[in-house]
């Protein structure tokens, strides 16, 4: 036994370094941490026992090789490596260690090495196997080859990275099981090889996400065998596969939640479309895109058929070109999703998705995109779409099958009004800063569909709506656009994102400022929602206007606002009505909450609107919804300002206002000590409730109509002073 006093870090230089078969070697290093170097001309063989209750680290650049009969456990770090390390930085607990060295020897493990509570690192110049068992249940396990490798200690993701290459090999036809698996060469080959059983697998920790890599940048990646990847909740985990070239076997399967895949250029020929299949069917995503690097032409083929059922989905993303060969077909039944993506990198390079086989989407509930450069082609050959299929609830979409152009600059975004009926996403974020003295470019209406993919538009600088108008077959879905809208005078309304809205809005944000002066209203993403549809989106915009002011909409006429939100402060600086989402409602708003301070001038009064919470005035219906900012009121008539409303008005003889009795604010932080002002025209003060900040805090306050369970509409983080939309945990 090797005894080293508590915590401590020491080193320990041998001239040999062995361990004969029913040997045994014990360092008993608390929970600290123990540098092996052998500095003699003989490898380390490791027959025996080896066991720390720390870290270990075996140095040895004539190499290390674990027998069949070894055993290496650790309750710490176990690194086995032919590369040296700086005894100052190991002594340093340096969270960051460089290994270098010219050894061609090997590390081999034909037998058990475990960590129980760190990870296990084999790293070597020339070659890392492993033919035996690895486990690091609450760590990594990392196989490297590489002239110069770092080791980074995190919490939460992989720790091993080589930085020079050194053409080395790491091949692995034993079994790893650890919360995180790693296998990189860099500029050499990986080898992940066939065997009885799951031969790698990532298990995840509470703060680990179970995940495998397999690197070869300039290298090659070949899988033989399983791989599986879950987290510690049950969930699918991650593999990411990246190489120069990739090979697979007949029994390659990732079982997992997604397998990413990139290579410079790849042909899906018979063997790797049977691994896709076998991997989709399993319940695995698979996203396999083409780089374009080394000079490649990083154009993506799928020249073998695929055919899967389940919800898995499937997305090529090419660097230029994706294309489906003739006599091949692409199928799915169940829920997955297809992306077809040229011009993956979004620099314009004239990329194309062509299909010349066959796309059948028709026992599928799920969707097919085909997103083509601008300047690019879009063949679609033999589509089969579901007569069936109809959209996901709050999904924005249109159709089951869409093809998309590319806008990837602030050029092509202004040239959307030159097709406003066209069919566009966003294929990367853009920075729309315009020159000194202009404006950003905008469009004037629209009534095609417009995805955003999730990009942002930021740095607008706006002097009319980004949109205009949205028309009633106009759809604009899951775009962030963020900057400044200054809106001058005019007969229209006024909006971050559109004046008007008829057409459907959904999971779109807005944040920066609008200004508008002279406009019928304003709001913080739409100016008037006249009969369209608002749906999991917000704005924390700040909204200043002499109008109706909202901080998402400034009138809602016939429209309806769902599952919605906005917390920029909203101020009205002429006597008309503010709201925290809306100035004025005449329509719908369900789901929808609002949390920013309601400025409003003192003169209001019993003529001249003033303030509340979540809407100006409303004549239309409220429902399931809330307010918690503060309304900023210097003065004005007894008995408000509204938490809710400053008015509820029955405006529409046949649908008088309506504030159901699961609408509430909070008592404390509006400063309002009714739920509604006042009422015109002989409506009634509707029936939102007050609750006090710690009530607004705790689920069970708001009754039965909030769902808060796992995939309802609300959720209540720990420490929230309100409850939020369950779409916002996503973000």
């Amino acid at each position: 036994m090797i005894t080293q006093p508590g915590s401590t870090r020491g080193v320990i230089d041998w001239n040999s370094f062995s361990i004969g078969r029913h040997n045994s070697v014990t360092f008993d290093n608390g929970s600290g941490a123990t540098l092996n170097r052998v500095t003699g001309g003989t490898p380390s063989a490791i027959l025996g026992s080896l066991s720390a209750t720390g870290s270990l680290y075996v140095i040895n650049p004539q190499g290390i090789v674990v027998g069949s009969s070894g055993v290496i456990t650790t309750g710490g770090r176990f690194v086995a490596s032919t590369l040296d390390i700086c005894n100052d930085a190991f002594m340093r607990g340096s969270s960051t260690l460089t290994l270098s060295g010219n050894s061609n020897a090997a590390v081999i493990n034909l037998g058990k090495i475990s960590s129980s509570g760190g990870d296990v690192f084999l790293i070597a110049r020339d070659a890392v196997i492993n033919a035996g068992t690895v486990a690091a249940p609450n760590g990594t396990a990392e196989l490297a080859a590489g002239g110069q490798v770092l080791l980074q200690d995190s919490a939460s993701s992989r720790q091993v990275f080589v930085q020079t290459g050194s053409q080395g090999t790491v091949v692995n036809k034993g079994k790893i099981t650890a919360a995180q698996v790693s296998l990189q060469a860099a500029d050499g080959n990986v080898y992940a090889l066939a065997g009885g059983g799951t031969r790698i697998r990532a298990t995840g920790t509470a703060s680990r996400d179970g995940h495998v890599w397999l690197v070869a940048d300039s290298g090659g990646v070949e899988q033989l065998g399983k791989i599986a990847a879950s987290n510690a909740d049950g969930s699918g985990g991650t593999v990411d596969t990246q190489a120069a070239q990739l090979t697979f076997g007949r029994h390659a399967v990732v079982d997992a939640g997604q397998w990413n895949l990139s290579t410079p250029t790849f042909i899906i020929d018979d063997v790797a479309a049977h691994a896709l299949q076998r991997s989709l069917n399993a319940g695995t995503s698979v996203d396999v895109e083409t780089t374009g690097a080394n000079g490649a032409t990083g154009d993506l083929g799928v020249a073998a058929s695929m055919r899967w059922s389940g919800p898995a989905s499937l997305t090529l993303a090419a660097y230029h070109d994706v294309s489906v060969a003739t006599a091949t077909t692409i199928a799915n039944s169940g829920a997955g999703n297809l992306t077809l993506r040229a011009d993956a990198s979004g620099i314009d390079n004239g990329g194309s998705v062509i299909n010349t086989g066959t796309i059948d989407w028709s026992r599928s509930t799920g969707i097919v995109s085909a997103l083509h450069d601008i300047t690019g082609g879009y063949l679609p050959g033999n589509i089969l779409s579901n007569s069936t299929w109809s959209a996901a609830p709050d999904s924005g979409l249109v159709t089951q099958v869409t093809a998309y152009a590319l806008v990837n600059t602030v050029s092509q975004l202004g040239a959307v009004g030159l097709n406003p009926s066209g069919n566009y996403a966003l294929g990367r974020d853009i920075d729309a800063t315009p020159p000194p003295g202009e404006f950003s470019p905008t469009v004037a209406s629209f009534s095609g569909q417009f995805d955003g993919m999730g990009h942002t538009i930021s740095n607008l600088w706006l002097s009319e709506s980004l949109f205009g108008e949205i028309g009633y077959s106009g759809v604009v879905r899951n775009l962030n656009i963020q900057g400044t809208a200054n809106l001058p005078k005019s007969d229209a309304w006024a909006g971050f994102l559109a004046d008007r809205n008829d057409g459907t809005i959904a999971s779109v944000h807005s944040s920066g400022s609008v200004t508008s002066i002279g406009r019928l209203s304003t709001g913080g993403l739409v100016g008037l929602n006249f009969d369209g549809t608002i749906t999991r989106s917000s704005s924390t915009a700040d909204v200043s206007s002499d109008s109706a002011t909202g901080g998402l909409v400034g009138t809602n006429s016939f429209g309806v606002i769902r599952q919605s939100f906005a917390s920029g402060d909203v101020t009205s600086t002429h006597l008309q009505g503010a709201g925290g989402l809306v100035g004025y409602n005449f329509g719908v708003i369900t789901e929808s909450y609002a949390t920013g301070t309601v400025h409003v001038q003192p003169q209001c009064d019993t003529v001249n609107a003033c303030g509340g919470g979540l809407v100006g005035g409303t004549s239309g219906t409220i429902s399931q919804s809330f307010a918690t900012g503060k309304i900023d009121q210097p003065s004005g008539p007894a008995g408000g300002p509204g938490g809710i409303a400053d008015y509820n008005a029955n405006y529409i003889a046949s649908s008088p206002g309506t504030i159901t009795n699961d609408v509430y604010w909070d008592t404390q932080t509006t400063g309002a000590p009714v739920g509604v002002r006042t009422t015109i025209l002989g409506a009634n003060l509707g029936n939102a409730q007050g609750l006090t900040t710690m009530q607004m805090s705790t689920p069970s306050s708001f009754g039965p109509t909030y769902d808060f369970s796992p995939g309802g509409v609300w959720a209540m983080p720990a420490g929230a002073t309100h409850p939020i939309l369950q779409w916002q945990l996503a973000q």
